[in-house]
């Protein structure tokens, strides 16, 4: 999963991390993803989730590696 998360990153150009949230807030099971953030750096890594968009064929990609 992980090398999916990082191909999907880069061509959004976001972090691993703002790209997981997505996937997760996307899911109709989960109400609310909760991640949390020490530092501002680490936040600046997570906002992003709010404003990235998965295709269905990522989304797609992203359900079908973590089955495994």
């Amino acid at each position: 999963m992980l090398s999916a998360l990082d191909e999907i990153a880069a061509a959004h150009q976001t972090t691993v991390a703002a790209v997981a949230l997505a996937w997760l807030l996307a899911q109709p099971t989960v109400a609310a993803p909760i991640a949390s953030a020490r530092t501002a750096a680490q936040l600046a890594d997570l906002l992003p989730m709010a404003t990235t968009t998965l295709t269905p064929e990522e989304s797609t990609r992203l359900a079908d590696t973590s089955r495994v």
